[in-house]
C-alpha cells in the first residue's frame, strides 16, 4: 500500500486504548484482562519518550477520552473523571457512573458531537441473554454521568468506536459469538444508528426470521478475532489506503483495512489486511498535526 511502520514508543505491557490531549501527548490505557500487574492510565509526552504511569489502579481500564481538559477513564463497572494533573498525577477525581453493569466490561469511549459520551458495554455471556438491558449495548450519557440511555441495543461485544469524519455517523467493531462451532460468524464492523436492535443473540448474521429486520454489518472480518479499536483515515496515508475503516484483530495478529464506499444505506466495507506481524494489535488512533496512525501491540507495548 505505500505506507511505511516505526517504532513510535514503548508502552507498557497490555496497552489497551490511545487518546490525546490538545498539547499532543499520547494518554494509554493498560488492561491485562485476566493478570493486571500493569492495569492503569499512562502518558507518553513525545515520540520515543518514556511512559510514565499516573492513573489509580482500574481493573481493566479500556475506555479513554479527554473533554474540556478533563480526562475520563471507563473500566470494568465504572466510569471516572480525573482532572488537575500536575505533571506527575492526578489532583482531582470523582466517579461519574457506577456499573452500569455490576462487573461488566465498560469498553471504549467516545465524545460525539452533540457534548454527550458513547461507550459500548460487553455482555455478560457469549449467547445468553444478559440479565441488564445495558449488557451488550451502546449507551450515551453526559459527561457528569447523568441521562444514561440505551443508544442502540443487544450486541454483544461492541468495543470500538468512531464518528465518520464530519457526520454523526457511528462506526462499531462488534465482537461476535465464539461458541457456535461451524457456524461461528466473522467479527464485524458495522454503522449503528441511535435506536436500533441487533437482537443478540438470536441473531448472528445467519438470516431468516431471527435475524428480520436487523441492520447488515459494514463488513464481515476473521473469526474470533477480537476486534479491537476503530480509526477512519479519509486520504492522509496516500490514495493507496484511501477512504477507510482501520480495525486491529487482537486474537489472529492482523490489523485490517476496510474500504468505505458511500451506499443508499450507509457504507460497504471492503476487507484486506493493512498490518501484519504484530503480537496482539488492539489500540488505535490518530496522531495530531500530521494524522499518521498509531497501532498499540497489546502483548509487547510497542506503539507503531
Amino acid at each position: 500500500l505505500g505506507v511505511h511502520a516505526r517504532a513510535y514508543a514503548q508502552g507498557p505491557l497490555n496497552t489497551a486504548a490511545f487518546a490525546f490531549d490538545a498539547r499532543g501527548r499520547l494518554w494509554l490505557t493498560a488492561a491485562g484482562l485476566e493478570a493486571h500487574t500493569h492495569d492503569g492510565v499512562y502518558m507518553i509526552a513525545k515520540p520515543g519518550a518514556r511512559a510514565l504511569k499516573v492513573g489509580p489502579g482500574l481493573e481493566d481500564p479500556l475506555g479513554l477520552a479527554w473533554y474540556r481538559g478533563e480526562l475520563y477513564v471507563a473500566s470494568v463497572g465504572r466510569v471516572d473523571e480525573y482532572g488537575g494533573f500536575d505533571g506527575r498525577r492526578f489532583t482531582q477525581h470523582e466517579r461519574i457512573l457506577d456499573g452500569p453493569v455490576h462487573g461488566g466490561e465498560n469498553n471504549l469511549l467516545l465524545m460525539n458531537g452533540e457534548g454527550r459520551f458513547v461507550m459500548g458495554i460487553t455482555a455478560t455471556c457469549d449467547h445468553c441473554t444478559p440479565a441488564s438491558r445495558f449488557a451488550g449495548s451502546i449507551v450515551t450519557f453526559a459527561p457528569d454521568g447523568r441521562d444514561l440511555r440505551v443508544y442502540a441495543s443487544r450486541i454483544r461485544a461492541p468495543f470500538g468506536l468512531a464518528s465518520f469524519p464530519g457526520t454523526s455517523e457511528l462506526l462499531v467493531s462488534m465482537n461476535q459469538q465464539d461458541d457456535l462451532g461451524a457456524r461461528t460468524p466473522g467479527d464485524w464492523l458495522a454503522l449503528v444508528r441511535e435506536g436500533e436492535d441487533w437482537r443478540f443473540p438470536e441473531c448472528y448474521g445467519q438470516g431468516g426470521a431471527a435475524c428480520a429486520g436487523v441492520p447488515a454489518p459494514t463488513a464481515v472480518l476473521d473469526k474470533h478475532a477480537a476486534v479491537g479499536g476503530v480509526a477512519i483515515v479519509t486520504g492522509q496515508l496516500g490514495a493507496s489506503v484511501g477512504t477507510a475503516a482501520i480495525v486491529p484483530e487482537w486474537n489472529v495478529a492482523k490489523v485490517q483495512r476496510v474500504a468505505l464506499t458511500r451506499t443508499a444505506s450507509g457504507f460497504h466495507g471492503s476487507v484486506t489486511p493493512f498490518l501484519t506481524g504484530l503480537h496482539d494489535a488492539l489500540a488505535v488512533a490518530l496522531a495530531p498535526g500530521d494524522r499518521s496512525l498509531l497501532v498499540g501491540d497489546w502483548a509487547t507495548g510497542t506503539i507503531y
